[in-house]
C-alpha cells in the first residue's frame, strides 16, 4: 500500500465514522424517549453486536454465508425468532 493509498484510505475512514449512521440514530432516539440509562445500555448492546459480527466474520462465516443460501436463512429466521420471542424485551 502507497503512502497516498494510506492517507486516503485515512481520510475515507474518519468520514466513515464521523457520519451517523443507524446505530446512533437510535441511540439518539433512545436517549430522547427513554433517557440516558436506556441509551448507554442501546450503546453497550450495539458494541457487542459489531464485535460478534466481526469475530464471525474474522473465523470465516460470511464467505461461508455467501455460498450457502440454506445457512443463511437458517441464520436469518433464527434472529427473527429470536426477536418476536415474547420473553425478548423491546422497551
Amino acid at each position: 500500500m502507497t503512502a497516498t493509498q494510506r492517507i486516503g484510505l485515512i481520510l475515507v475512514s474518519m468520514v466513515l465514522i464521523a457520519v451517523p449512521g443507524a446505530s446512533v440514530i437510535f441511540v439518539v432516539g433512545r436517549a430522547f424517549s427513554q433517557g440516558r440509562a436506556n441509551a448507554l445500555a442501546s450503546v453497550f448492546a450495539n458494541a457487542i453486536g459489531c464485535f460478534s459480527a466481526g469475530v464471525a466474520i474474522a473465523f470465516g462465516l460470511g464467505p461461508l454465508l455467501e455460498r450457502s443460501e440454506l445457512q443463511f436463512q437458517l441464520i436469518k429466521w433464527a434472529g427473527i425468532l429470536y426477536l418476536s420471542h415474547p420473553g425478548h424485551s423491546r422497551s
